[in-house]
């Protein structure tokens, strides 16, 4: 792989990642970069910050909008994401992309008081996403081996809403990226 993909992923980022973040007061791009800004803080792994940098990118690879969910449309963004990251870059980085939403249903099926700190558009989109996992579906969930990144990924998405917060620029975290490109 090459600088070329690097520098693909860093224009999605910073190109069609200025439109808003659903109904959050964030850009696309403010969103993944204190996404990733939480994990590196967080002292995770680069697979993990990258992750964390990259979870939406299938927001901007796809022609529905910035917010399909306001019209009654999962786009599905995660499993895009995957689709999108796979060829790039090996399972610990792609897994908990592809994961993140699983994670969501997990987190409100497994913790009572997570759906509570749910912003307006997770509330929406877990309604298209199938809603709190069921006890069969969080016993598989558990059982794949990227679950527990999946979850943290999950909480650095939900906390990565704040409007006006100051984090590294992308150019900053495209060592984690490249770090974990494919030979």
């Amino acid at each position: 792989m090459s600088d070329t993909h690097l520098q693909e992923i860093a224009a999605l980022l910073t190109e069609k990642g200025n439109g808003l973040y659903g109904l959050a007061d964030v850009l696309q791009v403010q969103h993944a970069l204190q996404a990733a800004w939480q994990a590196e803080r967080d002292g995770r792994q680069p697979a993990l910050i990258a992750a964390a940098l990259l979870h939406d990118i299938g927001h901007l690879v796809h022609d529905m909008g910035h917010d399909p969910a306001s019209e009654g449309i999962d786009d599905r963004h995660e499993q895009l994401g995957h689709d999108y990251l796979a060829p790039l870059f090996g399972p610990e980085v792609t897994e908990p992309v592809r994961l993140h939403v699983a994670a969501k249903r997990y987190l409100c099926a497994a913790e009572p008081d997570y759906y509570a700190r749910l912003s307006t558009d997770s509330v929406r989109s877990l309604a298209l996403q199938g809603g709190p996992m069921s006890p069969a579906e969080v016993a598989a969930f558990l059982d794949n081996p990227h679950a527990q990144s999946a979850i943290a990924l999950r909480r650095y998405d939900e906390g990565a809403k704040v409007k006006g917060l100051e984090t590294p620029p992308v150019a900053h975290f495209m060592p984690y990226v490249a770090q974990c490109l494919r030979a």
